[in-house]
């Protein structure tokens, strides 16, 4: 038996959009010590989970592993389809977990496009390795069109930066109870207008960001400038995103960041991919504060929903049980 957990993680966006500049997508986020996902496998004669969506993952882990079975079961869950990485951390997990339980390693990076992960961003892959903040190289742009390429061919974007961010430092995460973001065939549809149209001038200014703001305060662990400057990538990916979600930040993640932009004590608020969740960045002293802010928000918007604070993962998925 194995047990594999692994924590959310938040997408800040790309670092292009544009099929006029060498590199494709290069997701840029955070993996977070909190919510979790964890799930237990058994060596099996075939493929049995108490989810569907666990059982699809473990069916497709059974086939690329060459093992017989496995028995699944999910002990945690990640809310779905909201800016948590839920898909891809899920997917991981059950894949390391069925390897584990049949004493294999689960070479997570090179099996992760056959589960249908890493087509995009490599931030969930990234984060489930090895936590942290993360930042990687996007695909080469002249292997797509507005067409992805099919599922499984492609190699997960490597990591071009990678920074443990300060120990005090705390996520705000907000989970409304709204319409969940994008997934699947609607997400594919989506991406496809938005590469369509995008501006690569935007491209050009998200790398003046990165290079000049965001990896120095990442480096340096200086919250403001780091916080300023995902806020600032997050508008600009708004901006591609405009006419697909409705706005820079897509209903009601708008209201929820314009009401947590007044807080003092929070950097670096935004949307996690396409949302509905939003978040920002504090410390432990002032997290107190942030998290009434954020429910105060919640209220003022009429919106039910979760308050989470996140310290960011110092490391990837946490496994434990039989290695045989």
């Amino acid at each position: 038996m194995a047990t594999v957990s692994a924590g959310a993680r938040l997408h800040v966006g790309f670092q292009n959009l544009s099929l006029a500049r060498e590199r494709l997508y290069g997701g840029i986020g955070v993996g977070l010590a909190e919510p979790r996902v964890t799930v237990t496998a058994e060596p099996a004669a075939s493929v049995a989970a108490d989810d569907p969506l666990v059982g699809t993952y473990a069916s497709r882990a059974v086939e690329v592993l060459d093992v017989s079975g496995v028995a699944v079961t999910l002990e945690e869950s990640l809310p779905r389809h909201v800016g948590l990485g839920s898909g891809t951390q899920l997917a991981l997990a059950v894949l390391t977990a069925t390897a584990r339980a049949h004493g294999l390693e689960p070479r997570v990076r090179e099996h992760a496009p056959a589960m249908g992960r890493g087509g995009r961003s490599g931030v969930g892959v990234a984060t489930f390795e090895g936590g942290g903040f993360v930042v990687d190289a996007g695909h080469p742009t002249n292997r797509f069109t507005t067409e992805p390429p099919a599922e499984g061919d492609w190699t997960v974007p490597p990591v071009v930066a990678r920074h443990s961010l300060p120990a005090e430092w705390r996520f705000l995460v907000v989970v409304p109870d709204a319409d969940p973001g994008r997934s699947g065939d609607d997400e594919d549809a989506s991406m496809r207008a938005v590469v369509e149209r995008a501006d690569p001038a935007i491209a050009d200014e998200i790398a003046g960001v990165v290079t000049r703001k965001l990896l120095p305060a990442a480096a340096a662990g200086r919250l403001e400038p780091f916080g300023e400057a995902i806020a600032e990538i997050g508008r600009k990916n708004g901006a591609w995103y405009a006419d697909a979600q409705g706005g820079v930040f897509r209903p009601p993640a708008g209201k929820l960041v314009e009401a947590l932009e007044d807080c003092q004590v929070l950097s670096g608020v935004g949307q996690s991919s396409w949302g509905p969740v939003v978040y920002g960045v504090t410390d432990v002293a002032h997290a107190p504060e942030a998290e009434a802010a954020a429910e105060d928000a919640l209220a003022d918007c009429g919106l039910e929903g979760r308050v989470i604070l996140a310290s960011t993962a110092e490391t990837g998925a946490r496994v434990r049980g039989d290695q045989r």
